[in-house]
């Protein structure tokens, strides 16, 4: 069998073999907000779409550069090509672990023009770690212990369909790329 997926856009896909030509962002946006977070364990469908908006409003809140906001929104985006993976899975997969940086890289590149240093990862993984906190209380209904982290941008957990999700990822994509100084 092939490692070939066929993406919404008609494009062939090789996982094993990443094109940055078969990338593109209408596939990205379209799947991502298809997908549901946690790997459907919620209370409500809440898609990687949506998160990955509500990550790039906060970095744009914080005032992060125009590269790392579009960054934000696209963090995610590897899940477009292998799926959602829980954290605690992903940690046992070291081989897809791997490949999912790789292809992370390779995204980064297409569409900021270079992969991420570990400075620029460490500001955006703290925005998805603060986001992960709220994600299981009013997800899951499991707050972890401590405080909530604060936030500039409150979450919002509605219901809402995948087209107006799609929608909007591809909008916000569209003025991240108004002027993009960085490619």
């Amino acid at each position: 069998m092939s490692p070939q997926i066929t993406t919404y856009s008609g494009k062939s896909f090789d996982i094993t073999h990443p094109d940055p030509a078969s990338i593109c962002i209408e596939d990205i946006a379209h799947a991502l907000s298809l997908i549901c977070r946690g790997n459907g364990h919620v209370t409500t469908f809440y898609s990687v779409g949506q998160h990955c908006l509500q990550c790039a409003k906060e970095a744009k809140a914080r005032q992060l550069p125009d590269h790392l906001v579009l960054a934000a929104l696209l963090h995610d985006a590897t899940e477009c090509y292998m799926s959602d993976v829980p954290r605690p899975m992903k940690q046992l997969m070291p081989i897809y672990r791997q490949t999912e940086k790789g292809l992370l890289d390779l995204i980064y590149e297409k569409f900021l023009g270079q992969p991420l240093n570990e400075t620029e990862t460490r500001l955006l993984k703290d925005i998805d770690d603060d986001f992960l906190w709220y994600d299981l209380t009013y997800l899951l209904h499991d707050p972890p212990q401590g405080e909530p982290p604060q936030v500039h941008c409150d979450p919002d957990y509605r219901p809402r369909p995948f087209a107006d999700v799609e929608a909007e990822y591809l909008s916000f994509y569209a003025a991240c790329q108004e002027g993009n100084p960085w490619k």
